[in-house]
């Protein structure tokens, strides 16, 4: 097997030079031995399938919930970044600029969490 090295990919990028040798910018042959494992249990992971209609109402329950739950984790992840309290704002000033706001923030979250959970 031949050795292959990294190339800078500041070479890449802003130079655009590339030895003829390089398989890729991020190649690196060492750790594929430290991946291997890896991707050894994610092929044979379990199937989420449902076979049956309980089953199917089972995962969508869980599911659910747990995407509310982390739409709500993560719109108050993001009021704890932000300065001032984005809850107050809402509520008691009715600003509807913050309502839209934390409309987006939950709404990205959600999207988030559904491409986890389809995979």
């Amino acid at each position: 097997m031949e050795h292959f090295t990294i190339f800078p990919l500041r070479e890449v990028l802003v130079y655009g030079r590339r030895p003829a040798r390089t398989l890729a910018v991020f190649f690196n042959p060492n750790l594929m031995h430290l991946l291997a494992p890896l991707l050894a249990q994610a092929s044979v992971a379990a199937d989420w399938h449902p076979t049956t209609l309980g089953q199917a109402l089972l995962y969508t329950a869980v599911f659910s919930l747990a995407g509310t739950a982390l739409a709500i984790v993560g719109y108050k992840i993001f009021d704890i970044c932000t300065p001032g309290n984005l809850h107050e704002e809402i509520i008691k000033n009715r600003n509807l600029a913050a309502a839209v706001l934390g409309a987006s923030i939950i709404l990205g979250v959600c999207i988030v969490v559904a491409a986890a959970i389809m995979g």
